[in-house]
């Protein structure tokens, strides 16, 4: 059976003149549909003018000066997520019962930033497979390799993308659902930490482990996506903002864990040699490799299917699916699987999963991140066919227990391996995603977007310079770097008799100084209260004018300091001053 349309797609239209990015964007994107006639690639296709009139009202919004960060974007969303007036499947014909009334908070959040969403994707059935191939509506082939998997659950979202039709395709990743597509199709996949992103509107498949995911081509645009959907619920009972001292940057010179040799047995020979090289391009941007033992964490991941823990995928949707005709057996099979699971037994693995939790923090402790090939194989659809539930678990070996352990991840594509696209993923602890991120930017040779707009501006003009010996203590609190500047003349800096040496900054009033060199630097709240507590007399910290007029918080001494210190304003800055051997 192959993917419904929800009217015709509309081919070899004129495009008006002067039509506006939006509706451009949608234009070509409906081109591109009719240009690559991958139909199981859809549950629910737009029809072109609905799309076109939606495009339509984001340029109208943009003439009337609406700030819409994502104007012209085209969504393809995963069909367990609900979209107004577009019923809900989750693969499955029978368990749509009309239209949805409302669209998923997160869907919602990226319409009102100007994207505009083409249809509803297919997927492996209520979000149960990494292999694409478990639906009614047809096996969603690999975008450039036809006779492999696309990788699921989330299989039509993700070739959507990577087929040039969507700018951003939209999953749900409970085992690896948004990073074994990715890792297939040579894209992005964000899968940030459990409850940043809302799953109101999201048909569940383990209710505390379920996390909205993003598939793009691009980090930037991932990056975005992610940001704008996190929050967009405020009632959202799993909700979890942003932690007070959430780290805002990567250090210069990360620690990045990688799994021994024993617990890479599971890759094939292809994904092995790939994954040789990609920790090679980690060591190459600057990063310490450090090897640990996985295997705890490998152990963990079993319990999702093999454990108790399967009795939430029975509790999200078991009770229907026992009568449900269209079905698919092996879905059927694994869900139904828990339905007998007695209390004891959940709570045993809970117990269980709490234990690992805190072996992986051991295990990672001093590591600021965590390497993994993102899967084992490449796999063909006649493979998956033939042998539906082995070759799905060992696809799962490496991303099954990064949920059960509250970790975030960030897919990303890392070359070529056995014909086909190889990726990896980058670990983080929960809230630790900016890290990865900033990570996957430097291994990508792009430039790092922020997840975490959140944190205080702190000017810094000695010790904690870059390249100065207290700068550690900044990167250890994750502070990220922001620019360089000058103050205002306002400032006379002075050398102090402290150890190690540093300057102090004194305000003199306008004129009655010179501008000094320094640097902005973004800390959490917590992490400036963690700094302030800790900083030893005579140093302290308060509102500096920079030399465009704004104000930031920054070093400075006391006025008895400053006046038994040596007056070094003339050279400009700390690390000249150091140049001169002052």
């Amino acid at each position: 059976m192959t993917g419904t349309t929800m009217g015709g797609v509309t081919t070899g239209t004129r495009v008006p003149a002067a039509v506006g990015v939006a509706e451009a964007r949608v234009r070509a994107a409906y081109a591109r549909i009719a240009e690559v006639d991958r139909p199981e690639v859809w549950i629910a296709l737009l029809p072109e003018q609905v799309a076109l009139d939606a495009a339509r009202a984001v340029d109208a919004r943009r003439a009337a000066g609406a700030v819409l960060p994502l104007a012209g974007r085209t969504v393809a969303v995963k069909d367990n997520i609900d979209v107004a007036g577009v019923p809900t499947t989750a693969a499955c014909p029978s368990y749509a019962t009309g239209p949805a009334t409302v669209t998923a908070p997160a869907i919602q959040a990226l319409v009102d930033a100007g994207a505009v969403v083409l249809g509803k994707t297919n997927l492996d059935q209520f979000a149960t497979g990494l292999v694409g191939v478990r639906s009614p509506y047809g096996a969603v082939r690999h975008a450039t390799l036809p006779e492999r998997v696309s990788g699921g659950s989330s299989s039509g979202s993700a070739v959507a993308v990577a087929l040039g039709i969507a700018d951003i395709g939209i999953g749900t990743d409970t085992a690896g659902s948004g990073r074994v597509p990715a890792a297939f199709g040579g894209l992005v996949g964000i899968k940030s930490t459990l409850g940043l992103v809302p799953t109101t509107g999201v048909v569940p498949a383990c209710r505390n482990y379920d996390v909205v995911t993003t598939f793009t081509r691009d980090l930037e645009l991932g990056v975005l996506a992610t940001r704008t959907m996190t929050g967009a619920d405020p009632l959202d009972p799993v909700r979890r903002p942003w932690p007070t001292d959430v780290r805002l940057g990567l250090r210069s010179a990360p620690v990045v864990a990688v799994p021994r040799d024993t617990d890479l047995a599971s890759l094939s020979a292809g994904w092995r040699a790939a994954f040789d090289a990609a920790v090679q391009a980690v060591r190459a941007v600057g990063a310490q490799v450090r090897t640990v033992d996985i295997s705890g964490m490998l152990a963990a991941a079993r319990l999702l299917y093999d454990g108790a823990i399967v009795a939430e995928r029975y509790e999200a949707v078991g009770a229907f699916l026992a009568d449900a005709p269209d079905a698919d057996p092996t879905v059927r099979s694994i869900i139904l699987a828990g339905r007998d699971t007695p209390a004891h037994a959940y709570v045993t693995d809970r117990a269980r999963l709490a234990a690992a939790k805190v072996e992986a923090a051991a295990v990672l402790d001093g590591c600021d991140l965590l390497l993994l090939p993102t899967t084992t194989e490449h796999p063909t659809i006649a493979a998956v066919q033939a042998d539906p539930v082995a070759i799905n678990r060992r696809l799962g070996t490496y991303t099954n227990f990064v949920n059960l352990l509250d970790m975030a991840a960030v897919a990303i594509p890392a070359g070529t391996a056995d014909g086909g696209p190889f990726g990896i993923t980058l670990v983080s602890r929960a809230f630790d995603d900016q890290l990865a991120l900033d990570l996957a930017a430097r291994m990508l040779g792009v430039g790092s977007a922020l997840l975490v707009e959140d944190g205080v501006e702190v000017l810094v003009v000695g010790a904690h310079l870059r390249g100065q010996p207290l700068n550690r203590e900044l990167e250890e609190l994750g502070a990220r770097f922001g620019r360089a500047v000058r103050t205002s003349d306002a400032y006379r800096l002075v050398a102090l008799d402290t150890q190690p040496r540093k300057p102090g900054l004194l305000r003199v009033g306008p004129g009655a100084g010179a501008p000094i060199a320094g640097e902005v630097w973004r800390l959490s709240a917590g992490a400036l209260g963690r700094l302030l507590a800790g900083l030893p007399s005579p140093m302290m910290l308060g509102q500096v004018e920079l030399e465009d007029g704004s104000w930031v918080v920054g070093f400075g001494c006391t006025a008895e300091a400053g006046t038994a210190g040596s007056d070094i304003t003339a050279t400009g800055g700390w690390v000249e001053a150091l140049r001169q051997g002052l």
